[in-house]
Order: structure tokens, then C-alpha cells, then sequence
């Protein structure tokens, strides 16, 4: 049976579940469909999901129409959990991007649609909420086209689909002028190729509340989205882990997409699993046992599957502590980049404190378990106090309930901090020479420059491997992996080039540990010598809100030291929308403040837009010890890595 794994994305309050739920009754997986309101829908498994009618967590169900099982996978729609959305994108094979017909194309629509281009996500489109007085799919349409894609076309339009067809095909083009239109079989096999080349994106539409227009969104699934063949082919293992679920009997289940070879049950795997202490960033190739592998069902795990093949989803068990984004077999196979943090990145910094003082160690290691789920949160500690980095007001609140009804732990969170960046304010020299105390000998010069603003980190070698040695070059590279985590301020540094322009090892005294040790504390003496910058997160807004509205709302922006770059009005819909810049820290509740202004009318979408200087000092407290203070420094760090790795 041929397999197909789909993600359903929309704004949020769009009716992705219950479009879910539509799917799996047409296709006889349930029998009545669950609703989000009653707590009942079949893909919101969590009791906090349950209770606020809220998809917290991406969740995968199975349903089989005409010979194709097609994995559904329903994700979260609030901002705030935009890492889950972009990690459900890992497991895809194609998308359905749900767009309202009674409100148009939302703002988390023109971002979720521009991660699945970026993504190179074969995607339909389903223009929901149909049976309103108000919806008006041409209009809905036609604003689809200029805000996201061109190429989106009626899938019942056969003449549409012939011009589209046309627009990327001479000989087509030729018949459709000549007044020639294709058979619908003919115009379907055609649409396939444009569809997996990001060119053509076919929309329907329907109303998922009332049941309209699901068999056709299923038809179209199984003629359209299912790979002729798996994404990589059979040959060597290679699959992503994209979520995780613990079970009290079984242990830690991966959810694991295949995209070549095959995994079964007591396979051994060599997995490199990445590894960070606040001394040593490292890959290390750990062996783990496949206990189980289990099929995916409506509750979550099914039976036991016995393999994983190309193209399928199941939970494996047996795999340790392995963690969300961890790769089974060869990387280099992936069909597409997956990386962490594309869709939106964390912006906030958070203490989180137990109510006990006795409970600390039960919450680190409820920490560690949710931060395996949701490598994102990055959990640290600073001065002994555990902090983790949130999207948003939302999150730290379902964070706070998880606490207490998965680990029963009360937990009280600090007032969110702006994650900072620093940069290097002037071209300096960084020097060390770590010959004391003996045995031990790394010397490094680095010249480190300032770089354009959001161009990152760029660091190459002008010493030959004859006065320092390849694989002492290679550890300069992985101590300045941590060492660009704290700078002067204790910021992350950024927009830096960092050049190695001299140094030396020894033949009898360099030890294995030295130029790990050694590199941070070059790398501080050159951001000591040239000074810091402290730079800011700008945010980019699109505000929309009644029309009598726009002008409290630019009061509001101004306010947040922010800028109004444009505002339109629309005069069909009543309403203004705006796009402006502002910086995070004083626009971080901005959006419960609009709820609040618009009465719940306004829609709004943040995502960070640039970096900038700020104003204003504010530091942040270190992991670990400074590399500038030079004995603590060398203490600590060769006990830590002396019992890491050697």
C-alpha cells in the first residue's frame, strides 16, 4: 500500500482539527467526529489540549482512502508554538494550508505558507469556513495569489488548470491558445510534476464544520500528494526523530519518518548524538538497541510493527535519551534541511523557580525531559537557577500547567528576559599562551573584526598545520563553538570574523585538552581588547484591526519605541493593516494587548526581522566560569572535560 504523510497548517482558530477530524469519519477511521470545544477531538490526546481547546502538540493519525494510507499529521496554529509546526514539517511528504473563506488570508497563513515554500513542501490548498454568509472564495482566491503564490489555481476549474499548465509548458500553452483542453485524467497527471516542483498549488474548498467538500480534499490526496516512490529510495538507513513520547512501561518513544532503508526490531544503531557541556560541544557515535518499533494509531501508538521501510512513521523505542532532531543513519541522505529555529526562533529568556525548595532536582530533570522534546527551550543554569527560552506568554503558561499534571511540580517563572546578542565593537587581537600549569602548552592568536549586521559568524585559519596541527586546529574550532555562547556581556557574539593568525602546539607538552581550553580565553582577551555591542531583536508586525482602530494602534507602536513603515486601508473589509518594527522587549505582551484594544478583532503576526544596537546594558549571568579569570577558568575547565570526554 502506497504511503503519503501530509501536515494540515492554518492560522490559528482556522478549523485545522476539525478538518481533521472530518477526514478521519469520511474515511471510516471513526465513527462520529470529535470537537475541539467538547474536549473530544481524536488528535488533541493531552489533557491540557482537552481543557482549553487549544493543539499544543503536533499529533499524527492514520486513515486509509482509496489504497493510500495517508499519515495526518495536525499541528499547533498559536505563534507560540511555531517549533512544533516546523518540526511536523520534518515528517512531511506534502501539506494542506487551510485558508479562511469568511476572513481571507490571514497573517500566520503568509508565514506558515512561506516555510512550506522554503521547505519545498508539495502543498494543496483548502479554503475553509465556506457556509458563512460572508465567504467569498474568488475574492479569497485572488488575495492568495498576490500575498502567497501565483501559482494557486481552482482544482475545479479545468481551464484554470489547463492556463496553469500552460504557464510552464510550451506545448501546452500552444494547445490552451488553440482552445484545446486536456481530459480531467490528463490535466491531473500534468498538475503532479508542477506540484513537486513548488510551481503549481491547487485550491479547493469546502467547509470542515459542516462536513463540505472533505471527499474531494481526499480525492485530490491521493492523486496529487502521494510520492511515486519513497523520498530517498531503499539503500542506507536514514530518518529523522520529530517528536518524542514517554511511556511509564516502554521508556522514551521516537516518532521516526524513514525517508531510505529500513529499521527493525533488536537492530543496533550507531546514531551521533550530539553532546554540550559548558566546556565542550562534541558529536559522539553512541550504540543503541531497537526494543520495539510500533505503528502509529488514532491514540498515538498502535501494535507492534516489527520494521520501519522508506516513507512510513512509527514510534521506536529503545533508543535512550535520544533527543527531538536526532538523525538515525546517514544525514547526508535527508531530503531537505532540517534545521531548528527556521520558522521562529525563541526570543525570551525565563527563570523558572519550584515552589519547593526540596523539588529542584525533580524539576531539572523534568526540564531535561522537555527540553528532549523541545531542544529549543535550551535549558541552562545560571548561579544555580534553571532558565529555559520561550516564544511567548502562551507557551510559559502551558508550560506552567504541564509541570503540574505531567511531573506534579508547582513552578513559578521570573519575569521573561529579552534574549540579547553582542558583537565585537572595534577589530582587536586576542592572545593566549596557556603553557601553565604544567603539563600543557596552546598558544593562539585571533584577529577578530566586526560584520555586517545579521551576516553571523565566520571564522578560517592562516596558520599552516606545521605550527599548529590539524587535529589541534580542529578543537580551536569546537572551544570557539562555546565560546561565541558568552561574550563580555554574557550574550551570545555575533557578526564577528574571526581569522587564527598565529599560535603554536608542542611536540612533548600539548596536551589533548589544551586548545579547548585555551581558544575561549583567546576569544575573550579579543573581545575584551575591542570592546562590545549589545544588540537588540527587532521585530516586523502586520497588524490587522477595524479601521477606526489604526490610529490607537500606531499610539501603541510609538509607545514600544517602534515604527509604523506602512498602513493601508482596506475598504471592502472595514479594516487597516499595518507593518511595523519594534523592538522585542517593549512588545513582548503586544499582542494580549491588542486582544485587548480590538476587542479579539485584530490579527496579528510578530517574527524577528533584524538585530540592531540597543540603547540600553543588560547583561546576563554566566554558565560557567569567566574565561578571563584565568586560574577558576583552567581549574574548571579541566576538571569538567577531563570527565567528559578523556
Amino acid at each position: 500500500m502506497k504511503t503519503c504523510s501530509i501536515g494540515i497548517f492554518a492560522h490559528v482558530d482556522a478549523g485545522k482539527t476539525t478538518l481533521s477530524e472530518q477526514l478521519l469519519l469520511a474515511a471510516g477511521a471513526i465513527r462520529t467526529p470529535g470537537s475541539v470545544d467538547r474536549g473530544t477531538a481524536h488528535t488533541d490526546r493531552m489533557d491540557i489540549e482537552r481543557r482549553r481547546g487549544i493543539s499544543v502538540r503536533a499529533a499524527c493519525a492514520p486513515l486509509v482512502w482509496k489504497g493510500v494510507r495517508v499519515n495526518l499529521i495536525d499541528t499547533p496554529g498559536h505563534s507560540d508554538f511555531s517549533a512544533e509546526v516546523e518540526r511536523s514539517m520534518w515528517a512531511l511528504d506534502a501539506a494542506v494550508l487551510l485558508l479562511s473563506g469568511a476572513d481571507g488570508v490571514q497573517p500566520q497563513a503568509e508565514v506558515l505558507f512561506e516555510s512550506l515554500l522554503s521547505q519545498r513542501i508539495p502543498t494543496l490548498v483548502f479554503v475553509n469556513k465556506m457556509d458563512r454568509e460572508t465567504a467569498d472564495f474568488t475574492a479569497v482566491l485572488a488575495q492568495a495569489r498576490e500575498r502567497l503564490h501565483a501559482g494557486i489555481v481552482p482544482l475545479d476549474d479545468d481551464e484554470a488548470l489547463m492556463a496553469a499548465l500552460g504557464e510552464h509548458d510550451e506545448q501546452a500553452m500552444e494547445d490552451y491558445l488553440s482552445g484545446a483542453l486536456y481530459p480531467r485524467g490528463e490535466l491531473m497527471r500534468k498538475l503532479r510534476p508542477l506540484m513537486r516542483d513548488i510551481r503549481v498549488f491547487p485550491a479547493l474548498k469546502g467547509s470542515a464544520l459542516k462536513g463540505q467538500g472533505i471527499e474531494p480534499l481526499l480525492d485530490a490526496v491521493a492523486a496529487l500528494l502521494v510520492p511515486d516512490e519513497p523520498v530517498g529510495g531503499d539503500g542506507e538507513a536514514c530518518g529523522i526523530v520529530f517528536a518524542l513520547d514517554d511511556d511509564p512501561a516502554m521508556g522514551r518513544g521516537a516518532y521516526v519518518r524513514m525517508f531510505s532503508g529500513t529499521i527493525r526490531n533488536r537492530d543496533q544503531l550507531d546514531l551521533a548524538v550530539e553532546r554540550e557541556g559548558a566546556y565542550l560541544a562534541d558529536t559522539r557515535i553512541e550504540p543503541r538497541k531497537i526494543t520495539q518499533i510500533r505503528d502509529i494509531s488514532l491514540e498515538g501508538r498502535g501494535a507492534d510493527k516489527g520494521a520501519l521501510q522508506p516513507g512510513e512513521i512509527g514510534v521506536v523505542y529503545g533508543l535512550g535519551d535520544i533527543a527531538v532532531g536526532q538523525v538515525i543513519g546517514r544525514k547526508e541522505r535527508l531530503p531537505r534541511a532540517m534545521g531548528k529555529g527556521v520558522l521562529k526562533a525563541p526570543l525570551m529568556m525565563v527563570r523558572v523557580t519550584p515552589e519547593k525548595a526540596d523539588d529542584r532536582p525533580a524539576l531539572l530533570k523534568a526540564l531535561s525531559l522537555m527540553s528532549a522534546e523541545d531542544p529549543l527551550l535550551d535549558v541552562r543554569q545560571f548561579l544555580g537557577e534553571a532558565h529555559i527560552r520561550i516564544m511567548g506568554a502562551i507557551q510559559m503558561e502551558i508550560l506552567a500547567e504541564q509541570m503540574k499534571t505531567r511531573f506534579g511540580l508547582n513552578v513559578a517563572f521570573a519575569e521573561p528576559q529579552v534574549i540579547y546578542r553582542e558583537t565585537i565593537r572595534e577589530a582587536a587581537e586576542g592572545f593566549v599562551a596557556y603553557t601553565m600549569p604544567k603539563p600543557c602548552w596552546a598558544v593562539i592568536k585571533f584577529l577578530i573584526e566586526p560584520a555586517p549586521r545579521g551576516s553571523g559568524v565566520s571564522y578560517r585559519s592562516e596558520v599552516p598545520v606545521r605550527v599548529i596541527k590539524e587535529r589541534y586546529q580542529h578543537q580551536i574550532e569546537q572551544g570557539l563553538t562555546l565560546g561565541l555562547r558568552q561574550g563580555m556581556l554574557g550574550w551570545q557574539v555575533d557578526d564577528v570574523s574571526i581569522t587564527l593568525i598565529d599560535g603554536s602546539d608542542h611536540q612533548w607538552h600539548t596536551h589533548p585538552l589544551d586548545f579547548i581550553v585555551a581558544t575561549p580565553m583567546a576569544l575573550m582577551d579579543g573581545l575584551r581588547r575591542g570592546g562590545t555591542v549589545l544588540l537588540e531583536p527587532i521585530v516586523r508586525m502586520r497588524v490587522t484591526v477595524p479601521a477606526e482602530l489604526g490610529g490607537r494602534v500606531m499610539s501603541e507602536i510609538v509607545a514600544m519605541r517602534g515604527e509604523t513603515l506602512s498602513a493601508e486601508t482596506v475598504e471592502s473589509r472595514g479594516s487597516m493593516v499595518l507593518v511595523a518594527e519594534a523592538p522585542v522587549r517593549t512588545s513582548f505582551d503586544f499582542p494580549t494587548r491588542l486582544a485587548a484594544l480590538s476587542g479579539g478583532r485584530g490579527a496579528l503576526t510578530m517574527r524577528v526581522s533584524r538585530y540592531q544596537e540597543c540603547p540600553e546594558t543588560h547583561s546576563c549571568p554566566r554558565a560557567g566560569v569567566n574565561p578571563l579569570d584565568t586560574a577558576k577558568y583552567i581549574l574548571a575547565a579541566r576538571s569538567a572535560l577531563e570527565g567528559q570526554i578523556f
